[in-house]
């Protein structure tokens, strides 16, 4: 038997990359945007780590749904800059501020860095709730390093600064389909999908 699961989201480009990994699945997966997100009002991530946020985020849209729900809290990780921007990644840089000014804010604060000094780590953390009950919450990373300049159109964030070693290329370099192999968003949700027969 199938399974409907709401996204806590509304937007359509990561339906579409959970979509695309759900394939991968044993069980059949219909995978839909939370109707009316935009109309309820905004879970306030302020916890401390991505695993509290994603959990804290999907238990919060399960009370309005008896649909299994999933939410992701994501974001790059700088040990030489404390772990920042960390939990702050899209806030990175002040309220409304676009992702080239995030990167901007990043390579400035990375200025005189070199080498491993510039080591880096993108973390996804998934949380599966439903009926306010957590089923599953998983995590995986994706290590890397901070490029000085931009490289890639492809992605979205910080894909054209995060240097992926073992491709010799930025995210924003790969396709889809490499991208969702090699991410922390990939892995996470293909540990997920090995717990789903389990727990849905």
């Amino acid at each position: 038997m199938g399974a409907k699961i709401l996204l806590a989201s509304s937007n359509a480009g990561k339906l579409r990359e959970f979509q695309a990994l759900a394939t991968e699945s044993p069980l059949p997966l219909e995978f839909e945007l939370f109707p009316g997100f935009d109309s309820i009002p905004e879970f306030e991530e302020s916890a401390p780590t991505f695993a509290e946020n994603s959990l804290g985020k999907a238990l919060y849209y399960s009370r309005q749904t008896s649909n299994a729900v999933i939410a992701d809290d994501s974001g790059l990780v700088v040990p030489n800059l404390g772990g920042r921007p960390g939990v702050h990644s899209a806030r990175y840089g002040g309220v409304g501020a676009t992702s080239e000014q995030r990167i901007e804010k990043l390579l400035g604060e990375m200025n005189g860095l070199a080498g491993t000094e510039r080591a880096a780590h993108f973390i996804c953390a998934i949380s599966l709730v439903r009926r306010n009950r957590a089923l599953a919450v998983i995590t995986a990373r994706a290590d890397g390093e901070i490029l000085l300049t931009r490289r890639g159109n492809g992605g979205f964030g910080y894909d054209p600064v995060f240097f992926f070693p073992s491709l010799k290329r930025s995210f924003a370099e790969l396709t889809a389909e490499e991208k969702n192999q090699h991410s922390h968003r990939g892995k996470a949700f293909r540990r997920l999908l090995a717990v789903l027969p389990d727990v849905l």
